[in-house]
């Protein structure tokens, strides 16, 4: 009994700790390019990507496919919960709150995006990976910056969440508009009805989750054959969702992001990280290092110019003020650790690139080695910066 009840105590405290899942998801990025290097990554590589014997949706046929189309939209649900409560009681709720996050965040999408087609623009077949240097992993981001240790402002923190947060929504509607081909009207016009009665639910201040979670799948399941990917079913549901608050400060919201937390940080996310991050060290056969250098420069150098530039220059301008308590020192740290794309550059990489396993592999060595160097130098900024005040 003691034994289980010291087991029931850490389980609870690494649900509860922010770091963990960032943690989970170095482990299973770790163990994915281990076996990729190893004796066993064919069967590795089949497990997840040979077509399944039988599927209830002939359109997923792979458990590669049930991953990143089917868990995913359930991480962009989540994803959609959390920029809904941020936009209407949160920290983009007024706009002196969400000034600085958004610049920086649009800036952070921007110049990697900038810097990739400056190196890779003179092929034209690279040119549909512009966005995925522009991408942020929160999950990745937060255990790195809980590595850095004690002694690091709050408002660090709460400003890596919120511009992270941003990134999230711009990367949304990046993949909405851009990675969006081979249109289905007749499925569009169902996902639209299906969004329309959502949104009847939540004028008719329909509280019960039931209904939400039954049109969400309905959703999922109308956008998936569509054309439109359908990880954006997930964050338009969550949209959907209500955040008013009753007498025990509680809400459908509430309920539903704190419910999805912990499956989406220590099961979804962890899982496409082991079916997404497995890449052979060493370019493929008559690949080019055009793309992984342009995918990683683009996230080391990109992500730090636009974060760091905007906010000094916002500062500079009277636009906006830094974070209450933090010195330059760690807002440049800070900024390294936003050029981690991992989780989303991985999921963009294989939106643009659909057709050319080949060239989905070398943006992996990119996004992983970008990722990499940016953790890396952020930490040693970050653990350096700690209880100290550099101006």
């Amino acid at each position: 009994m003691a034994g289980n009840s010291g087991l029931k105590r850490t389980l609870r405290h690494l649900t509860h700790n922010e770091a963990a899942p960032g943690i989970v998801l170095m482990l299973c990025a770790a163990i994915a390019l281990i076996l990729a290097n190893s004796p066993l990554a064919e069967p590795w590589h089949e497990l997840f990507h040979h077509p399944l014997s039988w599927t209830p949706i002939p359109k997923l046929d792979t458990l590669h496919m049930w991953i990143n189309d089917g868990l995913m939209a359930v991480f962009f649900f989540v994803v959609g919960l959390e920029i809904k409560r941020e936009i209407l009681d949160g920290e983009l709720s007024s706009p002196n709150r969400r000034r600085l996050p958004v610049i920086a965040a649009i800036a952070g999408m921007a110049v990697p995006a900038l810097v990739y087609m400056a190196i890779a623009g003179g092929e034209p077949d690279l040119h549909r990976g512009w966005a995925i240097p522009s991408a942020t992993d929160i999950a990745f981001a937060i255990g790195v910056l809980a590595l850095a240790g004690k002694g690091l402002p709050s408002s660090l923190r709460l400003f890596l969440l919120t511009v992270a947060i941003v990134d999230d929504l711009g990367a949304v509607l990046v993949i909405a508009f851009f990675y969006t081909t081979g249109l289905d009207i007749t499925w569009l016009g169902i996902a639209a009805g299906l969004l329309v009665a959502l949104i009847a639910l939540n004028r008719a201040g329909v509280s019960s989750l039931l209904p939400y979670i039954v049109g969400a799948v309905a959703l999922w399941f109308a956008v998936l054959h569509s054309g439109v990917h359908a990880t954006i079913a997930g964050v338009l549901a969550a949209l959907t969702v209500p955040l008013a608050l009753n007498k025990q400060h509680d809400s459908p919201l509430l309920r539903l992001e704190h419910a999805l937390v912990a499956p989406n940080g220590f099961l979804i996310v962890p899982l496409f990280g082991l079916a997404n991050a497995g890449v052979h060290f060493g370019l493929p056969e008559g690949g080019s290092a055009t793309l992984p250098l342009a995918i990683g420069i683009g996230l080391v150098l990109g992500k730090q110019i636009g974060i760091f530039g905007s906010i000094i220059g916002a500062e500079r301008l009277g636009i906006a003020q830094r974070p209450e308590g933090t010195s330059l020192r760690q807002l440049w740290g800070l900024a390294l650790l936003c050029g981690i794309g991992f989780t989303m550059s991985l999921f963009i990489a294989g939106l643009a690139f659909p057709q050319s396993p080949a060239l989905v592999e070398e943006a992996k060595l990119g996004i992983l080695g970008g990722s990499l160097i940016s953790a890396l130098a952020g930490l040693v900024l970050l653990k350096g910066s700690a209880r100290r005040v550099i101006a």
